[in-house]
C-alpha cells in the first residue's frame, strides 16, 4: 500500500511539468553527456588541469586506512599553492566481488567526514554488511574543515570558546535583534582577519573539484557517491560540473539546490536562507510528529501524560513571560525553542521529552541536551560559515531579518524565528569565491540519481527534496515514512536495501517504492 500523501502527488506533477518545460527549451534542454569529439562539453576544465593526487594509505586503527591528498588551493592556479585533504577508507570486505569506491559526504557543512566515517561506517542501517562487502567506503574532511586546511577565526582555542560562548540567544523580540547582529558582524570580522586565503577558496564548487581528483586518485573511471544533507549539494554540483562521470549518486536528506544558492524568483537578496527553504515549516511539522509519537508511546515518553501539544503551548508561553530556572540555569523562551527544534536525531527524542517534562514541572535539566561547547566542535562553526556563506546569496540588510522574524513568528509559531536567524552571520561575511557554482542543475548525467527523504525532516524538508529532484535531469524520490534527518538518523532496513541495490546496479527502483522506519524512538530497545 502506497502511504504517500496528496502532497507527494502534487510534487510529482510539478516535477513532470518542469521536465516538459526543460524538454521544450523553456528552462534549457538537458545537456548531452558528450560532444562529437567524445569530450564532455560541460566538464570542468580547471579540475582537469590539476595533477591527480597520490594516496599513500596507512593503517589507522579498527580496520581503517588513512591518507592525505594534495590538491590546489586555487584551481585557477593549479600549480601554485597546495592544500592537504585528510582522507579515510574502510576497505571492501570481499575484494573479489568489489565494485569500486563509494565516496560518502556526511553533510554539515563543517562536519568531519573522517570522524563520521569512523563512527558510522558499521551502522547497519546506513552501510550494511552487504554494501561494505562490495565497496571501499571513503570519506574525507572537505577543504576548510577539521584536518583539511581548516578555517580558524581565533588565535587560540580559549579565545574561540569564550567568543562563541558569548553568542547572544536567538532574538525573541525586536529589542534583542541589535546585540545579535553586532555579535554576528564581529564574528565575521574575526574570520576575515584570521582565516587566511582559504576563506576565498571554500566553495562547494571547489569541493566538487576535490572530489573528482579523489575519484581519479583511487582509480575509478566513474563516481559512486552517497551524499547526506549538505552532501547532496556537493553531489548536485558535481553532477553538473562532471555530468559524464556519474556512475551512481544517492542524495539522502536532500536540498532544493537552486533555493540554497540563489533562491527562486529573486529571493536571494530578499529572503533569509533557511526561510526560503521552508525550514521553519519542516521543524514545526516534525515537532508535531514528535508529539504524536510521544503521545502514542504512553509512559515510555516522559512528556506523554495529558495532551503533549497543550503542555508544550503552556510551557513555552510561560517561558515567554520569564525564564524558567532549572538546576542553576535560566531556560529562556529562545533556549527552549532551540532545544525543541533539535529534532534531527530521533535517538535523542526520549531525552528531549524528559527535558520538556522537567521544564514543565520545574524539575532539573538534562546536561546531555545542553549546547555543545565550542571546544568539542573543533572548527565546525567557522567551517560552516566559510562554506555556506560563500555558496549562498543572502540579504545583507538587517532590517530584512527583523521584519522576517516578526512575520515568520506569526506564520509558524515558535519555530519561524529559528529559520530567519540561522545564517545571519552570512549577511556580514567577507569571504568570496569568484567561481561558486550557481547552475544550471539539469545537465544530463551519465546515470540517474536516487533521492531519499524522510516524510518529516526538520533540516531538509520533503518539499525541498522534490524541488531539488525536479531541477536535476534524471532523478527519482523515494520517501521514508519517518521522523528525523536523513537515513543516517532514521534507521530503515527498507531504505538501506533500496539504496544498496541502486548502488550495486545503477538502476532506479520502481516508481511506487516507499519505505518505513524500523522503529519508533520510544520503542524499547537499544539506543541507536
Amino acid at each position: 500500500m502506497d502511504l504517500r500523501s496528496g502532497a507527494d502527488t502534487v510534487h510529482r506533477v510539478r516535477r513532470a511539468v518542469l521536465a516538459l518545460a526543460v524538454g521544450a527549451g523553456v528552462l534549457g534542454a538537458p545537456a548531452p553527456a558528450g560532444a562529437e569529439d567524445g569530450i564532455d562539453p560541460y566538464l570542468d576544465r580547471t579540475a582537469e588541469s590539476a595533477d591527480t593526487p597520490s594516496l599513500h594509505w596507512s593503517d589507522c586503527q579498527d580496520g581503517f586506512r588513512c591518507a592525505t591528498a594534495q590538491v590546489p588551493l586555487d584551481y585557477n592556479r593549479p600549480r601554485d599553492e597546495r592544500i592537504e585533504l585528510a582522507v579515510i577508507k574502510l576497505p571492501a570486505t570481499d575484494p573479489g566481488r568489489r565494485i569500486g569506491t563509494l565516496f560518502v559526504h556526511f553533510g554539515g557543512p563543517g562536519a568531519s567526514g573522517v570522524d563520521r566515517l569512523r563512527e558510522r561506517a558499521r551502522w547497519p542501517w546506513l552501510f550494511s554488511e552487504e554494501l561494505r562487502a562490495r565497496f571501499d567506503v571513503v570519506s574525507w574532511d572537505s577543504r576548510a574543515v577539521s584536518r583539511s586546511a581548516p578555517v580558524h577565526c581565533f588565535a587560540t582555542e580559549d579565545e574561540q570558546t569564550a567568543f562563541l560562548a558569548a553568542m547572544p540567544a536567538m532574538p525573541a523580540t525586536p529589542a534583542e535583534d541589535p546585540p545579535f547582529y553586532d555579535w554576528s558582524a564581529r564574528f565575521a570580522e574575526r574570520c576575515a582577519q584570521q582565516a587566511g586565503p582559504i576563506l576565498n577558496h571554500a566553495s562547494t564548487a571547489d569541493t566538487a573539484r576535490d572530489l573528482d581528483l579523489l575519484r581519479r586518485a583511487v582509480g575509478d573511471p566513474l563516481l559512486t557517491y552517497h551524499g547526506i544533507s549538505y552532501g547532496t549539494q556537493v553531489g548536485a554540483v558535481y553532477a553538473n560540473m562532471f555530468p559524464g562521470r556519474v556512475r551512481a549518486m544517492v542524495f539522502d536528506g536532500s536540498l532544493d539546490f537552486e533555493g540554497n544558492v540563489n533562491g527562486h524568483d529573486g529571493q536571494g537578496t530578499k529572503v533569509p536562507l533557511d526561510t526560503r527553504q521552508n525550514v521553519a515549516d519542516a521543524i514545526s511539522a516534525t515537532f508535531d510528529a514528535f508529539l504524536r509519537q510521544c503521545s502514542a508511546a504512553g509512559p515510555r515518553c516522559a512528556f506523554s501524560a495529558g495532551d503533549p501539544k497543550l503542555k508544550w503551548i503552556a510551557l513555552i508561553e510561560r517561558a515567554r513571560l520569564a525564564p524558567i530556572e532549572l538546576d542553576g540555569r535560566a531556560w529562556t523562551y529562545s533556549t527552549i525553542v532551540n532545544a525543541a527544534a533539535g529534532l534531527s536525531q530521533p535517538s535523542a527524542f526520549p531525552d528531549l521529552a524528559a527535558l520538556l517534562q522537567r521544564l514543565f514541572d520545574a524539575g532539573t535539566a538534562l546536561p546531555g541536551l545542553l549546547p555543545a561547547s565550542a571546544s568539542s566542535m573543533g572548527n565546525r562553526t567557522e567551517a560552516y560559515h566559510a562554506i555556506q556563506c560563500t555558496d549562498s546569496t543572502v540579504p545583507t540588510d538587517t532590517g530584512i531579518y527583523s521584519r522576517a522574524a516578526v512575520s515568520e513568528d506569526q506564520r509558524v509559531p515558535y519555530f519561524g524565528r529559528v529559520a530567519v536567524f540561522s545564517s545571519i552571520t552570512c549577511a556580514f561575511w567577507h569571504g568570496h569565491a569568484a567561481d561558486r557554482y550557481t547552475g544550471p542543475w539539469n545537465r544530463h548525467t551519465a546515470a540517474p540519481i536516487l533521492v531519499l527523504n524522510n516524510r518529516f525532516d526538520p533540516a531538509t524538508p520533503l518539499a525541498g527534496a522534490y524541488d531539488g529532484a525536479a531541477q536535476l535531469a534524471r532523478a527519482q524520490v523515494v520517501v521514508t515514512e519517518g521522523v528525523g534527518h536523513s537515513s543516517m538518523y532514521v534507521p530503515s532496513t527498507c531504505t538501506e536495501l533500496v539504496k544498496r541495490e541502486y548502488l550495486f546496479t545503477g538502476g532506479l527502483p520502481p516508481e511506487d517504492t516507499h519505505c518505513t522506519a524500523d522503529r519508533s524512538p520510544f520503542d524499547p530497545g537499544p539506543v541507536l
